[in-house]
C-alpha cells in the first residue's frame, strides 16, 4: 500500500508513525526540528489521515506497509520511532525485518497484549452521523455527549476534512477508517512479540504520568529487545510528545546520535 507522508529536512532517515485516529501532522511541530538533523518522515498509516482504506488492518500489514515505504523511498540507515499504535507497528516491523533498521524509538507502549481500552471512544464516533453534520460544530457537541475530555475531542475532530461531492457540494467525513476500526479494534490490543527477539539499538521512552509501560512489563521487554533501554519523560503522560516536546525533542536526537 503506498501511503502519503510527509518529508522534510536532510541526512540520516527518522520515520515517525502516529497512533490510534491520529495523522502524520500532529507531529509537525517536532519533525520541522528533527529536520535540522535528519531527514525525517511523518507517514499516514493504512485507514488514517490520507492514506488509503483497506478492510485488512492490523499490525503485520502496517509494518509491511511501511517496509515497502522504505523500499519505494530507497531508504537505509533508518532510524524508526512510533508512538502507542504507531510503537507497535514499528515493534512489529523490527521484529519482522531488523535489518530494515538501525535504531528503534518507541513511544509509550509495551509489546504486551492490552486491555482494550477504545471502546467509549468508538461509540463516541459511531453516534457522529457525518452525513448530517453541517460543521464541525455539530461533530464536537455530538463527540461532547459521549466522551468527558476535551483533549482527546479535539484531536478527533482534526480527523474530520470537507470532502468534494461529484455535484460540486462538499461534506464533512472522517479521514480515518471508521468502519473499520470499529470492526477491527481489537487487532489493535494484540502483543507484538516473536520467538527470535530483536537486536535493533532500542529505546523505550515512556510518560511519567503513564502506566502504559509499568515496572512488570520490563522482563517482557527485555526478551524482544534486548538491547534496550528504558527513560522516562517527567510529568507526561500517554502523548508524551505534545506534554513534553522539548525534553522528547532532546531524548530522540541523543539515542540517535549516539
Amino acid at each position: 500500500m503506498e501511503l502519503f507522508f510527509r518529508k522534510s529536512g536532510e541526512g540520516r532517515p527518522l520515520v515517525i508513525l502516529h497512533g490510534l485516529f491520529g495523522i502524520s501532522d500532529n507531529w509537525a511541530a517536532l519533525a520541522k526540528l528533527w529536520s535540522a538533523h535528519f531527514t525525517v518522515y511523518t507517514l499516514d498509516l493504512r485507514n488514517h489521515g490520507q492514506s488509503p482504506h483497506s478492510d485488512e488492518w492490523n499490525y503485520r500489514v502496517m509494518a509491511d506497509d511501511v517496509v515497502e515505504f522504505f523500499g519505494t523511498e530507497r531508504l537505509n540507515d533508518v532510524i524508526l520511532l512510533g508512538h502507542s499504535m504507531g510503537g507497535k507497528t514499528a515493534m512489529r516491523l523490527a521484529l519482522d525485518y531488523p535489518m530494515a533498521l538501525s535504531k528503534l524509538i518507541v513511544s509509550d507502549i509495551a509489546p504486551k497484549r492490552y486491555d482494550l481500552q477504545q471502546h467509549q471512544v468508538i461509540e463516541a464516533i459511531k453516534a457522529v452521523d457525518v452525513r448530517k453534520l453541517e460543521s464541525r460544530k455539530d461533530a464536537e457537541a455530538i463527540l461532547q455527549q459521549h466522551l468527558h475530555d476535551n483533549g482527546t475531542i479535539q484531536f478527533l475532530l482534526k480527523n474530520l476534512f470537507w470532502r468534494d461531492q461529484s455535484d460540486g457540494s462538499k461534506i464533512l467525513d472522517w479521514r480515518f477508517n471508521a468502519r473499520v476500526i470499529a470492526e477491527r479494534i481489537e487487532n489493535i490490543s494484540e502483543a507484538t512479540v516473536s520467538d527470535d527477539p530483536c537486536e535493533v539499538d532500542t529505546l523505550f521512552i515512556r510518560g511519567g504520568k503513564s502506566h502504559y509501560i509499568t515496572a512488570e512489563d520490563e522482563p517482557l521487554i527485555q526478551q524482544q529487545f534486548p538491547n534496550s533501554s528504558i527513560i522516562t519523560i517527567p510529568d507526561a503522560g500517554h502523548w508524551v510528545h505534545a506534554d513534553q516536546p522539548q525534553l522528547m525533542f532532546n531524548s530522540v536526537l541523543e539515542f540517535s546520535q549516539r
